[in-house]
């Protein structure tokens, strides 16, 4: 972060410069020199590095491994699944040739056209074919199911409008794919791993989220049934936050992966797939943040809390004795805590970055403080200031970071609520995504031309068919035809 002041433009204004101001003044990412990439800094990937750590844990709960599976995958492969190839096509990287030479027509270096692949590889966009390429020679028998595999990994999906964390042409994720002997196994399989991310998504990203499916037209290329939590954005868009897909036995039968069961029958074995990405930290920022900068839920803030010092060099040393006092009574109770005692900058510069950086709380320890044996604390959610005994400290940071994150949960569910409604004409619908728009629920027939309709004329599509949609008779809010629920409408990124 450099000295000088840079403004963050208003959310109201400008959510898109707001949303890139924030991601810069927190020193979360920015672009590389690969269009459509980007560098995760070091304050962006502790977050990412926190994320991981609670849903590895939660994946190693549910009984899942860890494994490790090519960037490569053969071009062949992906023509083995009709739609998933159709899915995939045109966002697919290519490897044509594996060494390049000097050019003997100038400066620079050039493909060494005897260097040709015998077969093209693609860098992979996702990894079920090489997975399950494997999985073919792992199953033979009954015994050897349930295969519960996860990967930490990056994928390429070449995008063409890219925004840093949201969409990537390079993003860093978790698939996970399983295996199974019955299609009852893999569909509870699918559901669970989507509880797994409803919980860490409101439980640890204090981010409310709605369970449902995917339209068949919108499901995941070669999949059954496409399971999704969407989360709305503090721009009113929707965040497909993660997928669980219900496979069935098209990728089994693409790819041979068979066993003989305890009848002495050989089938083909169920599969599910499932997956969030870094796409996660950009639903946090516009979930939370404010014009200020970044606001982050304390469980997964890489600093909790900061604690900085402020004194001249005469009052310094009883200063920087509270300072340790604290910080022990702190390190005993909390992980993530940092002192600030930089001395090439003021108190004020350091507020300001720790406030742009999301810190949850700021705790000020200056010489009138050592006087009274109190500490100044100052929250990122309200700016709310709380003088507090230096004895008191630990117990008070405890309920302070307590208060935050769920604080954070239920503004966030209250501003889901305030900009949700029930839609029954498209005339009202067009309306409603002309204005601030939200979540919309209404009626759908079920017709793919419906949804690709309102896309075309309100840019707001089929979000998801929530679990909890309640049976009742309507019209479909694009055409007129019968339906049996509401389903939600909305922008999304």
């Amino acid at each position: 972060m450099s000295d000088k002041k840079v403004s963050i433009a208003k959310r109201a204004e400008d959510y898109s410069r707001w949303y890139l101001d924030v991601i810069r003044e927190a020193d979360l990412a920015e672009h590389s020199a690969v269009k459509g990439c980007m560098i995760i800094k070091p304050h962006g990937y502790a977050l990412w590095e926190n994320m991981q750590a609670v849903l590895d844990r939660r994946f190693k709960e549910t009984g899942h491994q860890n494994a490790y599976f090519p960037l490569f995958v053969p071009k062949s492969f992906l023509s083995r699944e009709a739609s998933h190839v159709e899915g995939f096509a045109k966002e697919c990287a290519v490897v044509t040739h594996h060494r390049l030479i000097d050019n003997p027509d100038g400066e620079g270096v050039v493909v060494d056209p005897k260097a040709k692949l015998e077969e093209e590889v693609v860098v992979r966009p996702t990894s079920e074919t090489i997975m399950y390429d494997a999985y073919s020679r792992w199953v033979k028998s009954w015994r050897d199911l349930p295969i519960l595999i996860n990967q930490w990994a990056n994928v390429v999906r070449w995008e063409m409008r890219t925004r840093l964390f949201l969409r990537t042409t390079e993003f860093l994720w978790q698939e996970g794919h399983t295996a199974h002997a019955t299609h009852d196994e893999a569909t509870e399989e699918a559901l669970k791993m989507l509880d797994v991310y409803r919980e860490f998504a409101e439980d640890w990203m204090a981010m409310p989220v709605i369970t449902g499916s995917k339209p068949d037209h919108d499901k995941f290329p070669g999949a059954l049934t496409t399971y999704c939590i969407e989360a709305m954005m503090q721009d009113r868009k929707a965040l497909q936050a993660g997928t669980s897909h219900d496979l069935g036995q098209n990728f089994a039968e693409a790819f041979d992966v068979k066993f003989t069961d305890q009848d002495g029958q050989e089938k083909f074995v169920w599969q599910t797939s499932w997956g969030v990405s870094t796409r996660l930290i950009g639903g946090l920022i516009m979930a939370h943040s404010d014009d200020n900068g970044l606001v982050l839920p304390p469980k997964l803030a890489p600093i909790k809390v900061v604690i900085v010092p402020i004194g001249k060099d005469e009052d310094k040393t009883p200063v920087m004795e509270m300072v340790e006092k604290v910080q022990v009574a702190l390190g005993e109770r909390l992980i993530g805590i940092k002192v600030d005692d930089r001395e090439n900058y003021g108190p004020g510069f350091k507020f300001t970055e720790w406030e742009r950086k999301g810190v949850p709380l700021r705790i000020e320890i200056g010489p009138k403080d050592v006087e009274k044996g109190t500490v100044v604390m100052v929250r990122r959610d309200n700016g709310e200031k709380i003088f507090v005994s230096v004895d008191e400290v630990a117990d008070t940071a405890e309920k302070i970071l307590a208060e935050i994150q769920d604080g954070l949960l239920e503004r966030a569910k209250q501003f889901r609520s305030e900009n949700s409604r029930n839609i029954d004409s498209y005339e009202e619908l067009k309306e409603f995504f002309a204005g601030d728009g939200g979540f919309a629920y209404s009626h759908w027939c079920g017709q793919a031309a419906c949804d690709e309709k309102s896309k075309e004329e309100t840019k707001a599509s089929i979000r998801c068919v929530p679990f909890d949609q309640k049976k009742e008779s309507g019209q479909c809010v694009v055409c007129g035809g019968s339906s049996e629920g509401r389903v939600i409408f909305a922008k999304a990124y």
